[in-house]
């Protein structure tokens, strides 16, 4: 019997408080238990900021987008690599599952290139070099499918390369939709920080529990804003190649991963075909 293959996008308030990391800790290995195939990719925006403040080197954004020189991106790596994702692995070995730590750096899992700052300014557009900031180009699936099949959970740092060898920092978000794709996951489950989507936030009565993807472009135009942008378009990513569903979930309410993914309960917002 083919097992349930859900990939998680971990991040948020979850990633910052012991006792949540904890709580989904515990959820995951519940669901493991289950019979649940399970990935897990991150980001690490707060551990980057400490990184690159104690480095002494300024962080400078171009709409949202972090400039990130060759020596930031070290530090970045460092952080990401060494610093949460070691501590993602240990947490999750301790609650009894076999958690393996990976970046898409690791045998050639994701390819990326080079991403550039676009803006239009009296309708020419105009490109900013943003250093080492990627975008995803391709997903190899082999080295995640052989860590499910022999029990393992793959915990992915966002750093990639590309066919010359060069790193890049990849948004999470993005790098996480296009995973769930490459995988043909079950379920794409993003983390934040409230509900869900919400046509009138903070009304709790205007949460969108599910759209389909013809109704995104209205989303965006009308109700997606800031961060939630990438988070709602790794989910159309994911969608559009092949999940059966992207969920949008309160990280802060681990109880909702269980109850999604065990109990098939209706809980966030879930972006369908």
């Amino acid at each position: 019997m083919k097992k349930k293959r859900i990939l998680i996008k971990y991040g948020g308030n979850a990633m910052t408080s012991d006792e949540l990391k904890k709580e989904i800790a515990a959820v995951i290995a519940q669901i493991s238990g289950a019979g649940t195939e399970v990935v897990l990719v991150h980001g690490g925006g707060p551990f980057i900021n400490k990184a690159l403040e104690a480095a002494g080197i300024a962080s400078e954004f171009f709409d949202g987008q972090r400039y990130t020189s060759t020596d930031a991106l070290a530090h970045i790596e460092k952080a990401l690599k060494g610093e949460v994702n070691g501590a993602l692995v240990g947490l999750l070995n301790r609650s009894g599952l076999k958690a393996v730590g990976l970046s898409g750096k690791d045998g050639m899992m994701v390819t990326a290139e080079k991403r550039w700052h676009i803006r239009l300014e009296d309708d020419n557009e105009v490109r900013t070099d943003i250093g080492h900031v990627g975008n995803v180009i391709s997903v190899d699936p082999l080295l995640i499918n052989l860590m499910l099949s022999n029990g393992y959970i793959p915990v992915i740092a966002c750093i990639a390369s590309d066919t010359a060898g060069n790193d890049y920092n990849i948004n999470a978000d993005m790098l996480a939709g296009h995973i769930a794709a490459a995988l043909k996951a079950d379920e794409y489950i993003v983390l934040t920080d409230v509900d869900g989507l919400f046509r009138n936030f903070p009304d709790p009565d205007s949460l969108i529990s599910e759209i389909g993807l013809s109704e995104l472009p209205d989303l965006y135009r009308d109700v997606v804003r800031g961060g939630m942008i990438p988070k709602v378009q790794s989910c159309e990513i994911a969608v559009k190649g092949g999940v059966g569903r992207a969920v949008m979930l309160n990280g802060t309410k681990p109880a909702q991963i269980k109850e999604l993914v065990l109990q098939n309960t209706a809980t966030g917002t879930a972006i369908i075909r």
